[in-house]
């Protein structure tokens, strides 16, 4: 089983690479881990090769503090609604998730979706969860009743699926919990890769 690990403090430090270099993170706040640091925003331009847009949390953090996944706001500062409120960012998670994705686990999920009700009405809790906690940060007319991944009827995108699995802990998202399990021999959120 997959847990989500919550880093409230922590005085590590990070691998940053292949050379192995290492630096400093200021500590995540321990009032209130989910809270974006000036650090966090510079990781996550980082991880994803460009300033991050619209992220009004860290929803789940590697065990060495650096983000996992954020949260990110229904519409972008742009004005572009945006419903992925959970974006995976860590560059190990984002690769196994792809790696899945290659080996066409979507469908194979999407197929049992069809052929399983209990499977596919935990599916429709999870897009349930998804919609709520996006409706907590705003309404976007836009995007009202759309989650992400596919969700509630088929798999879209494993990166979705997974970030809502960690930022929501396990047993919400049934079908993020099992990517989650099927890629523990390439990433998991236990240990750092950062």
């Amino acid at each position: 089983m997959v847990t989500r690990t919550t880093v409230r403090t922590w005085s590590r430090v990070a691998r940053t690479g292949e050379n192995d270099q290492v630096t400093s993170q200021p500590p995540v706040p321990a009032d209130d881990p989910t809270a974006v640091t000036a650090r966090d925003l510079e990781v996550l331009a980082e991880q994803l090769g460009r300033a991050p847009r619209g992220v009004v949390g860290i929803a789940a953090r590697c065990v060495c503090g650096r983000p996992l996944v954020v949260r990110t706001a229904p519409r972008l500062p742009d004005g572009t609604p945006f419903p992925t409120t959970y974006y995976l960012t860590h560059p190990g998670a984002v690769a196994a998730a792809s790696r899945l994705e290659a080996d066409g686990v979507m469908r194979e999920m999407s197929q049992r979706l069809t052929e399983d009700d209990e499977l596919a009405a935990a599916y429709r809790r999870a897009h349930e969860h998804y919609l709520a906690r996006r409706e907590e940060l705003g309404h976007v007319e836009e995007v009202a009743g759309i989650s992400a991944g596919g969700m509630p009827t088929r798999v879209k995108c494993l990166h979705v699926l997974m970030g809502h699995a960690l930022a929501a802990g396990p047993g919400v998202n049934p079908l993020g919990d099992e990517a989650l399990e099927r890629v523990r021999d390439q990433w998991r959120p236990d240990r750092c890769s950062c």
